[in-house]
């Protein structure tokens, strides 16, 4: 019998073999598109963010953020002042986490150099995907701050001597600091802004005491980058000053009148109730067309000031004082007992001839010059250092917003535009966005004494020579 030979053909070998490579590639193709494909094998690195703050006071911590699009794993934060380097902190993050924030301290237990001007901040942090060899992804960053533990100076050149209440008062003052951020006059209820005057280092401001602030202090406030702070109070002389309080009664023919005159040009103030639609006006549209002028009058030139001259304010020539400053006014409806409406007037009104001519006492730029509520056709002024002049009850206006003004130009005429029963000028001063007594500003001795003499003193103290 003849013996087979049952021996594979060789094509046959090599066609297992091939299937067998074909199979462990697609093996491991299918395992690297899971790893390049599946959220656990994900290869983006987490980030890290710190305030924007490049100072360091050594009091306040500094805030370091993380995120990642999985989830963190660790971090560590070292500090390096150019000689050594220390671990702050570290964390193996056990949760599933994908943001943490921390807060880190300035290290006091640790022999930084004291002379180190600045420290950077290394920040190590991991996440937990699969990446890598199952090592995750990884993100350092460094981050350099500047030390600075030194408060700004201050120092109180010169100052009006005094400051009556609802008045104004000049101050000239230096600071210094390398960083300085923010400086200004606080007067308890304001803010008011400085400018730079003169030299480097040299700021001047007009501050205010409101009419109704009961209490009012002065004070310089210098705050630099890395959070220092610095206070110094300025030793004005205060005079208390009372104000005039009217009662006024509310006819039937000022509320159908005027009032609802009016109310019919806003449907928001035309309420039904007669006596509720004069509070409407007398308060609620007062306050809105106030805080427009309180707005348009807070603005301070931050350009350095070489010299600021102004000469008093008569807008309204040969004019009778009709109403005087800071008065207020009890309206009440035929019982004196029966109050309805309360308000304050905070400018002063002018009378002469119906549509007199109204002008600008000193140079500036026209910030507004249109119609405002009960106030009526009104411009206003800037004349510079935060001292704005408006002017009320116009029955017309021939300025035009944006226009410089030059002294003795006719700005306006005399009317009865807005809450207004006759012909007259409602005219009001303000200092940054507060109202002030008129008549300080009408007084050429009061300039004199208050605003020329201080600056002049301050320049022989700046400029010697």
């Amino acid at each position: 019998m003849r013996q087979v030979n049952r021996t594979k053909p060789l094509y046959e070998k090599n066609l297992g073999g091939v299937w067998k490579f074909i199979f462990f590639v697609l093996l491991v193709m299918g395992a690297v598109g899971f790893a390049t494909t599946s959220d656990k094998f994900e290869r983006v690195a987490p980030k890290v963010s710190m305030d924007n703050s490049i100072y360091w006071d050594k009091k306040e911590p500094f805030k370091i953020n993380f995120s990642d699009n999985g989830f963190l794993k660790s971090y560590q934060v070292i500090v390096d002042d150019g000689k050594h380097k220390f671990e702050l902190t570290k964390e193996n993050i056990t949760e599933n986490l994908n943001q943490k924030s921390i807060e880190v301290l300035f290290p006091t237990n640790i022999p930084l150099s004291k002379k180190a001007k600045t420290l950077d901040i290394v920040v190590n942090v991991n996440d937990k995907s699969y990446w890598n060899f199952l090592k995750g992804n990884t993100l350092t960053q460094k981050f350099t701050f500047q030390i600075d533990n030194t408060k700004p100076k201050l120092k109180v050149i010169t100052h009006s001597y005094g400051i009556i209440k609802g008045g104004s008062a000049l101050v000239i003052f230096k600071a210094t600091d390398e960083n300085l951020k923010e400086l200004y006059i606080d007067t308890q209820k304001h803010k008011f802004k400085v400018q730079p005057y003169k030299k480097a280092g040299y700021f001047v401001s007009l501050i205010a005491w409101e009419f109704n602030q009961e209490n009012f202090e002065a004070k310089i406030v210098a705050k630099d980058r890395a959070g220092n702070e610095r206070e110094l109070p300025i030793p004005i002389y205060l005079k208390e000053l009372k104000y005039r309080v009217s009662y006024i009664e509310a006819t039937d023919k000022f509320i159908d009148g005027k009032i609802s005159e009016l109310a019919q040009s806003d449907e928001k103030y035309d309420v039904a109730d007669r006596l509720g639609k004069l509070k409407a006006i007398n308060e609620n549209m007062r306050i809105a067309n106030e805080d427009l002028i309180h707005k348009l009058s807070q603005t301070l030139s931050q350009e350095p000031l070489k010299e600021w001259k102004i000469k008093p304010f008569h807008p309204l020539k040969k004019a009778a004082v009709v109403a005087t400053f800071g008065d207020e006014r009890h309206y009440y409806y035929k019982e004196k007992s029966n109050e309805v409406s309360i308000s304050y007037h905070v400018g002063m009104d002018l009378a002469s001839t119906q549509q007199a001519p109204i002008f600008s006492s000193n140079k500036g730029k026209v910030v507004y010059a249109a119609y405002n509520g009960i106030y009526g056709d009104m411009p206003m002024i800037d004349h510079g250092l935060g001292l704005f002049t408006l002017y009320g009850h116009c029955s017309a206006i021939t300025v035009k917003e944006g226009e410089n003004v030059d002294v003795e130009q006719k700005i306006a005429k005399t009317g009865k535009s807005g809450l207004a029963l006759g012909d007259h000028l409602h005219f009001g001063i303000l200092v940054q966005g507060v109202e002030v007594r008129i008549a300080e500003w009408m007084d050429k001795q009061w300039i004199k004494t208050n605003i020329d003499a201080i600056f002049k003193e301050a320049n022989s103290i700046i400029n010697p020579s």
